[in-house]
């Protein structure tokens, strides 16, 4: 069934800012990318592993031979000795992400093995580069002695801007702190100028931040961190069910928060994770301990809340000390924008591991109707039927003037564990071979597990 454009709700495109070099920075010193293994001559020809790139990945601006360094590594793939074709495949995954702005967008020249190179060295970068940037961001708040110049660090750290109706010399008092995550930095900030986080305000990659409530407790004291996420409990009620005892229980609703730069694609608690002990040292768990929760995603929107039933304690328990659990998620590496003359045809193009393929452009009464196929290599649950994701993404169509024209309606055709299709809908006129498609993805999904540890919930 045809879905109008009327009836589809859009969200805007995940933007991903360059913080490359940054996040590099941040990685390396907290070892998150190990130092490089002495490389062995190889015995074969089979692709060099990519577990442990180099650290140093120079920076175009501070090395201005870097771009040379890159299209001479490319020219050996087609050198005529094999050992010398393999060393430089190596060498060009050591250069790490930093190299891809410098691969050709057009390899035709070089042989048929040199392109498989290549494509080899790309898509080891690209889930590289995904990997790094689905990383939670380093802050450090040394110097800053105003509201502006600590929002600037994290800015700067983290890409996310902010609003908010203080005079930028607000002055705060931060004291001294080491490297921060996000949320710990930006809570250590709020918290100094007695501000809080309105999620419905701001816009993409953008916070609103307003006065806080009286009686907030300290935001630092109720949140736990955990990779990119902050939860926060905010509400805990007990139910006695009199009359069928087995449904009574402990309700605890818990804010999670992400990154705004860094929307997750699917996000999920496992209910054989989740562990209550209270203070007399008694252990809880959830009324039910198969499945998972999942948890509602929105890239206009950087937090969901869920409700997380437990059992209903015994005796008379102040607090819970320590609720544990895990985070599943799957994170969006970096975005590709792919495109495609309609003249051409049936098309298709790589990058990471998506595929982006035009598969039939054919008429539909007045209209058009753009058929697309997204393979990926590694889909890892991505395109399960819940997952909304996908339709999200940027598609529309440019004139050869430059006008954009969106899509009046989509329907899905095809749907496997790796692959989907959907049917776009355009208004093109008569000349079809005047119009490109263009359409935007994550080039990977990268997925995630982190454990948290909310200490301290008082019950009812």
């Amino acid at each position: 069934m045809w879905r109008p454009l009327t009836h589809v709700v859009h969200t805007p495109p995940l933007r991903w800012k360059c913080l490359l070099p940054t996040l590099l920075l941040a990685a390396i010193s907290l070892n998150i990318i190990a130092p490089p293994l002495r490389s062995q001559p190889p015995t074969d020809d089979a692709p060099p592993t990519t577990e442990t790139p180099a650290t140093e990945t120079p920076s175009p601006e501070v090395d201005i031979d870097f771009k040379a360094d890159i299209l001479e590594l490319i020219d050996q793939l087609d050198g005529s000795r094999l050992v010398g074709r393999q060393t430089a495949e190596r060498e060009l995954i050591k250069k790490g992400p930093s190299a891809l702005p410098f691969f050709p967008d057009d390899p035709g020249s070089l042989s048929a093995e040199a392109r498989l190179r290549l494509r080899r060295v790309r898509a080891a970068l690209e889930k590289l580069q995904a990997r790094i940037e689905t990383k939670n961001v380093v802050v450090r708040l040394n110097g800053a002695k105003t509201l502006e110049e600590a929002l600037e660090k994290i800015s700067a750290a983290s890409g996310v801007g902010f609003e908010h109706g203080l005079p930028p010399s607000t002055p705060i008092e931060l004291g001294t702190s080491g490297p921060l995550s996000f949320w710990q930095a930006l809570d250590t900030v709020l918290d100094a100028a007695n501000l809080d986080i309105d999620f419905y305000g701001g816009g993409e990659s953008k916070l609103a931040l307003v006065p806080r409530q009286e009686n907030r407790p300290r935001r630092i004291d109720s949140g736990a961190y955990t990779g990119v996420y902050r939860l926060e409990p905010t509400m805990v009620t007990a139910r006695r069910v009199l009359n069928n005892p087995q449904l009574s229980g402990l309700q605890i609703s818990i804010q999670v928060a992400w990154e705004p730069r860094l929307t997750p694609i699917g996000l999920s608690l496992p209910l054989n994770q989740i562990q209550a002990t209270l203070d007399d040292g008694t252990k809880l768990t959830p009324l039910s301990t198969e499945g998972e929760i999942l948890i509602a995603t929105n890239s206009e929107l950087a937090f969901s809340e869920i409700g997380l039933p437990l059992q209903l304690p015994t005796g008379r328990p102040r607090k819970i000390s320590a609720l544990n659990g895990m985070i599943e998620a799957l994170l969006p590496g970096p975005q590709h924008a792919f495109e495609f003359p309609l003249a051409k045809g049936k098309a298709d193009s790589t990058a990471g591991s998506v595929t982006v393929e035009i598969d039939a452009i054919r008429p539909n009464g007045t209209l058009h109707e753009v058929r697309m196929l997204m393979k990926l290599s590694e889909a890892n649950r991505s395109l399960e039927s819940h997952q909304q994701w996908v339709f999200d993404n940027p598609a529309f169509v440019t004139a050869s003037d430059g006008t954009r024209r969106e899509h009046l309606g989509y329907q899905l055709f095809r749907q496997t564990g790796n692959e989907i299709g959907i049917g776009y809908l355009f208004d093109l006129g008569e000349n079809v071979d005047d119009f490109t498609f263009h359409y935007e993805t994550p080039t990977g999904i990268v997925p995630s597990k982190v454990p948290f540890v909310i200490p301290e919930i008082l019950l009812p």
